[in-house]
């Protein structure tokens, strides 16, 4: 079954007791037992939803897996993994994360006693070099946020393999229809839902998926024990979501590659940070690795921030938002949003200017895109 028709299908089965089509929300917090010690497979909805359930096997099917587990967030989800750590344990983490993953580990973890060392993962002799003998995650984002840089998930996963130490990937920003790392036996892939999956800014969920049943068995008694669970509703909007990923997806892609020939053209833009172009440091390890590149586009404008500044304040289609990977435009300062817990010193010198502006790159028709980024840089 090809990636359009799974999109679609994978997981769904009509309701048995209807024959609906679509999935039911199972809204409820408990389940009645048949007798002492006998269930249907649920018991307590923080433990299992059949809602939920439905969606956790869609989307192990989608990335090509066999175990998914769903949580109301994305950084849920990256702490769920976190905690299969323990006290003394060492992390080599993509330098370049997001704001909310970087506070996680520095602000929060490391008082746990957990130490972490940010390197940059598309150069896989970083990674080697970081690796201590206590090392017992390597965390990856590819692309990255906000930088968009590539790591060739091939080299990396051989890498931990090699060591014997667990590899996770972050792929929201590709999606299974781009991307699927499983394909290179990494051990967990992770998705903020919030994002390209469910793709209408309406839910907060995350996603972890794997083959391996005793990483499953783990993170099931994590989503259990911790509580931090996605609704029955917020399942179900993913999985409605779902249904059009790969026609979003291609959308996103071929909207975003041509605004980023765009913005590469402007006089006003200094650069441009889009796989898709071949001025991208990793454009040939994106081509061998992605069907295509997203939606997700970052530059900086000559004139640094208060050129970025003018230019967010002035754009009417696309909206000045946190957050990405939904059918609406949205364009972001990343140094004042979702970086802003990153240290500055530590942002400029990972590349991360104050006057970077990064967009999200939605499906509407992609003139109308590029008119309203033409007129707000014609204020700048």
């Amino acid at each position: 079954m090809f990636f359009d028709t799974k999109a679609v299908h994978a997981g769904i089965t009509p309701d048995p007791a209807t024959g609906s089509i679509v999935p039911p929300i199972y809204q409820t917090a408990t389940y009645i037992l048949e007798e002492v010690g006998k269930d249907k497979g649920f018991d307590y909805t923080r433990s299992s939803n059949p809602t939920r359930a439905t969606l956790e096997n869609s989307l192990a099917i989608l990335e090509g897996g066999k175990y998914g587990i769903s949580f109301s967030s994305g950084m849920a989800s990256v702490d769920a993994i976190l905690k299969l750590l323990s006290s003394g344990d060492h992390v080599v983490s993509s330098n370049d994360v997001y704001g909310g993953v970087f506070r996680l580990f520095n602000e929060v973890l490391s008082r746990y006693g957990l130490s972490f060392t940010f390197v940059n993962t598309s150069e896989p002799s970083a990674v080697e070099e970081a690796i201590r003998p206590n090392t017992k995650l390597i965390w990856l984002e590819t692309p990255t946020n906000p930088l968009l840089q590539i790591t060739d998930i091939d080299l990396i996963s051989k890498i931990a393999k090699a060591h014997d130490i667990l590899l996770g990937v972050d792929s929201t920003f590709a999606t299974p229809y781009l991307l699927r790392p499983l394909e290179w036996e990494v051990d967990i892939v992770m998705h903020s839902t919030t994002k390209y999956l469910s793709g209408h800014n309406q839910i907060i969920g995350g996603i972890l998926i794997t083959n391996s049943e005793e990483l499953n068995g783990k993170l099931k008694f994590l989503q259990k024990t911790i509580g931090a669970v996605s609704s029955p509703f917020d399942c179900w909007l993913t999985l409605l979501g779902l249904k059009t990923l790969s026609l979003r997806m291609a959308r996103h892609s071929s909207n975003g590659l041509e605004v980023a020939q765009f913005l590469a053209d402007h006089p006003k833009v200094e650069r441009v940070i889009y796989p898709g172009l071949q001025s991208h440091p990793q454009h040939e390890i994106a081509k061998r690795q992605m069907k295509a590149f997203s939606g997700m586009i970052s530059f900086d404008l000559k004139g640094g921030f208060d050129a970025g500044k003018t230019l967010m304040n002035s754009v009417q289609l696309c909206a000045l938002a946190e957050s990405l990977g939904a059918v609406e435009s949205m364009i972001t300062h990343p140094a004042s949003m979702t970086h802003a817990d990153v240290p500055e010193d530590i942002r400029v010198a990972r590349g991360l200017t104050n006057g970077l502006v990064r967009i999200s790159v939605g499906i509407e028709d992609v003139r109308d895109i590029m008119a309203d980024l033409e007129q707000a840089l014609d204020k700048v």
